[in-house]
């Protein structure tokens, strides 16, 4: 992480959600953010998660070209998935689903936190 220069990034683009009239409260919800390379985030950009996970899914992992980071294997990228807690379904999703996402993921990270604080 401190070798990579990284964004916080809204896994539903912020000016994706802009477009279809979503508000500053609605999509800076914490459930939204995320971690990632800045080289990945500018090209992301306005994205919906259907269009670029979409993409790692079914052609990145499937031997296409890579765009969105390394991840070139299903299982790496299921597994990188569920590290940070986020919704397999998302691969899917558009701003339509985004309600379902948000609840979702928060859903993964309060299971993620309750692991962790029970295996103080």
């Amino acid at each position: 992480m401190i070798e990579q220069r990284g964004d916080v990034h809204h896994v539903f683009p912020k000016e994706y959600l802009k477009q279809g009239g979503l508000g500053k409260g609605q999509y800076n919800q914490v459930a939204n953010y995320a971690y990632v390379q800045s080289e990945i985030n500018i090209k992301i950009g306005k994205k919906a998660p259907d269009d670029y996970l979409g993409y790692v899914l079914n052609v990145q992992c499937e031997g296409g070209q890579c765009l969105y980071g390394g991840i070139t294997d299903i299982a790496d990228f299921k597994k990188n998935l569920e590290e940070n807690c986020i919704p397999f379904e998302t691969v899917e999703m558009d701003e339509c689903n985004y309600e379902e996402f948000l609840q979702k993921r928060r859903e993964l990270i309060s299971s993620r936190l309750k692991q962790y604080y029970f295996s103080l």
